[in-house]
């Protein structure tokens, strides 16, 4: 099954917003699979992102107005339609980023939970809540949760579609209007689910997608924004963070992470290494979320290690739109080379290549096989730092504490996984990472599936969380409406005022007495 026609890519990138002068610089975006075009999507400016800024904003009005349930029903159609049009929305994806098509699954699965999700619990969330007012029977108190105005989201190449579309719709279930800058690499997996989200009833101007190069668009997204949400780089999102900081704006952002995964004697190791195929090397590893360290007891190291590698040997590595192929390809040349460059780096260093270990250039220009590496140490590029592509190190260690202690001796903290003799032990190991997420008996997939749950990172893996209340919430802010009653605390015009405010202080000292209280 080849990717789809050109004339599928033409339609989406219409839907770029984009003011359109005949000399409009384009950018060709090719198949990562062979290299071969797609198509090519018009190169925002700065000026395109006021324009879309300003129709963002007259249409956020209006739909700040409407009733949560009529935002929600938008998001539930939205589902029914990614369901319809899963298979389409799989092969962009595919198309884009070279991914197994499994992977490019996990993207619109994960997009229909998201929707589903925040569609169910928005309106109740959004809604007025009674709090206790300061003083009994004075006075009534309520919280509400008002719209920031227009988000800026700035998405990633490694998950376009979910990491795009997926982290707007908070943001507009929230009442919000959204303008994304995709990656450069992968615009249409965010523009065919805009166009998705279109079908479903969302206005136009409340969700706009700007292409272009982040230096320009984005820098002009975070100018005009009234709350920005990144997913990169930490070293992008540190830049970000301080120029949001500047303007007092909000920012959310998921990270970089090195995420460890743990095994411990007891644990089934056959399903332990079935499932670390696809947590190392998932999207070939070109997931924030993915494993590339794996801490074994010793005693059970050997035998680990044996089977993981029988595993990976036993993966299916090539370019094919259909469920067969279990790891896909990288998505550019600099990829490559940052993984080749760890590699060689750790090899020379005295790392030895268990599996893997080289470009796979018969199979498309951007693969690399899925490789792991035994003695590893800090000296080398991959000991501390991210790869971002499909390279793991296994460490033999000597008891469960010293592998929590390597897994937490790390400047990151996004998600680690753990591997136990029972649920106990291994909620229990869970419990002492240092991580935004740990999956027991699982990778990475159950907690990201788990939409009623925070996901995101400490230290340097990101500032705040998408999912759950927190990914809803982070789009509003709370507004306080006190209404006093009988009297307010001027007191009575007949009470003397020190007699008031001896009045005041009693009835302060006295409210330890009520429930709640």
């Amino acid at each position: 099954m080849p990717a789809p026609e050109a004339e599928v890519f033409e339609r989406l990138s219409a839907l770029a917003v984009i003011e359109a002068p005949a000399d409009r610089r384009k950018k060709t975006i090719v198949e990562t699979f062979t290299g071969k075009p797609l198509g090519t999507v018009p190169v925002g400016t700065k000026a395109d992102v006021a324009h879309a800024f300003e129709k963002a904003r007259a249409a956020q009005e209006r739909w700040a107005a409407q009733p949560a349930a009529e935002r929600a029903a938008v998001l539930e159609r939205y589902r029914a339609l990614l369901v319809e049009h899963r298979d389409f929305l799989m092969d962009v994806v595919q198309a884009e980023t070279g991914k197994a098509r499994w992977a490019a699954q996990e993207e619109v699965v994960a997009l229909m939970l998201a929707a589903r999700y925040f569609a169910k619990v928005g309106p109740r969330l959004l809604g007025s809540q009674r709090v206790q007012g300061g003083f009994p029977l004075i006075t009534r108190a309520s919280v509400s949760a008002q719209p920031k105005g227009v988000v800026g989201v700035i998405a990633p190449w490694n998950y376009p579609l979910v990491l795009s579309v997926g982290d707007s719709i908070p943001a507009l279930m929230a009442g919000n209007a959204v303008v994304v800058k995709p990656d450069s690499q992968t615009p249409y997996s965010t523009l065919a689910g805009a166009e998705l989200l279109y079908r479903a009833g969302l206005p136009r101007d409340l969700f706009a997608v700007v292409p272009g190069p982040g230096a320009e668009v984005g820098t002009a997204i975070v100018e005009a924004c009234d709350y920005l949400m990144f997913t990169g780089s930490s070293a992008t999102g540190r830049t970000l963070a301080q120029q949001c900081g500047q303007r007092l704006i909000g920012f959310s952002a998921e990270l970089g992470g090195k995420n460890p995964m743990i095994v411990t004697k007891g644990a089934n190791l056959d399903k332990a290494a079935k499932a670390a195929v696809r947590a190392c090397f998932s999207n070939a590893g070109q997931l924030c979320i993915s494993i590339e360290r794996i801490y074994v007891e010793r005693e059970v190291a050997a035998a680990f290690t044996e089977k993981f590698v029988a595993e990976v040997n036993a993966a299916a590595l090539s370019a094919t739109y259909d469920f067969s192929t279990d790891i896909g390809s990288l998505i550019s040349e600099s990829q490559l080379e940052t993984v080749s460059k760890h590699v060689a780096d750790a090899t020379s260093k005295g790392a030895k290549v268990l599996a893997g270990g080289k470009a796979r250039p018969d199979l498309g220009p951007l693969f690399y096989e899925p490789t792991i590496l035994s003695g590893v140490t800090d000296e080398m590029e991959c000991g501390r730092n991210e790869t971002f592509g499909p390279l793991v190190s296994i460490y033999p260690v000597d008891s469960v504490g010293e592998a929590v202690r390597l897994a937490n001796d790390s400047d990151y903290g996004l998600n680690a996984s753990v591997w136990a003799a029972n649920k106990s032990d291994g909620e229990r190991i869970a419990a002492r990472l240092q991580a935004g997420t740990v999956c027991v008996d699982e990778a990475y997939a159950t907690a990201w599936a788990t939409t009623g749950a925070p996901m995101g990172g400490m230290g340097i893996s990101g500032v705040g969380r998408r999912h759950g209340p927190d990914g809803l919430l982070k789009f509003t802010e709370p507004q306080s409406i006190v209404v006093t009653r009988l009297t307010n605390l001027d007191g009575p015009t007949l009470l003397p005022k020190h007699v008031w405010q001896r009045l005041i202080m009693r009835l302060a000292r006295g409210l330890r007495f009520l429930p709640g209280r």
